[in-house]
C-alpha cells in the first residue's frame, strides 16, 4: 500500500502569518505550488491555499498589506508519513480541501495535494505503447 511518505513533496513552501498575502502569492506562483504552510516558529499555524487567496482577492482587501493570518486556514488537518493514499483521499474529500500537510509529531515533513494522491493511485497500462481507438 502506498503511503504519503512515498509521494509527499518534501520541499515545502513555508511562510509566517505576518507576511502580506500578495508577497506569499507571488512566491507560490514562482514555485508553481498551490499552497504555503504557515509556521509560527517551529509550530504549524495554518495553510494558505489558492482558495484562500481567491477569497482574499474577492474581498477587495489590499493584499499588499493584508497579512496571511487574515486569510489562512488555521489549524489544518494533517496526516503522517504512514497515512495511506486511500486514507488521505478520504480525508481530503470528506473535508473539502486539496492540500494536506504531512507531520511527524510536531515536525513538518512535507505536503501532498489531491493531484499527488490521485496520480499515485492511477495504474498505468502494462503496454504503454497501446493506443485506444474509438469505434
Amino acid at each position: 500500500m502506498i503511503q504519503l511518505g512515498d509521494i509527499m513533496t518534501t520541499k515545502v513552501l513555508t511562510t509566517s502569518a505576518e507576511r502580506p498575502v500578495a508577497e506569499v502569492t507571488s512566491t507560490m506562483v514562482k514555485a508553481r505550488v498551490g499552497s504555503a504552510v504557515v509556521m509560527q516558529g517551529s509550530w504549524l499555524a495554518g495553510i494558505l491555499t489558492e482558495r484562500d487567496v481567491l477569497r482574499a482577492a474577492a474581498s477587495g482587501s489590499d493584499l499588499t498589506k493584508s497579512p496571511v493570518s487574515e486569510w489562512m486556514t488555521r489549524n489544518p488537518i494533517t496526516a503522517t508519513p504512514d497515512t495511506t493514499i486511500g486514507e488521505a483521499a478520504d480525508m481530503m474529500l470528506a473535508n473539502g480541501f486539496r492540500h494536506l500537510p504531512v507531520m511527524e509529531g510536531r515536525e513538518l515533513k512535507g505536503v501532498v495535494s489531491i493531484r499527488d494522491v490521485l496520480a499515485s493511485g492511477i495504474r498505468r497500462p502494462s503496454n504503454p505503447s497501446r493506443s485506444f481507438q474509438t469505434p
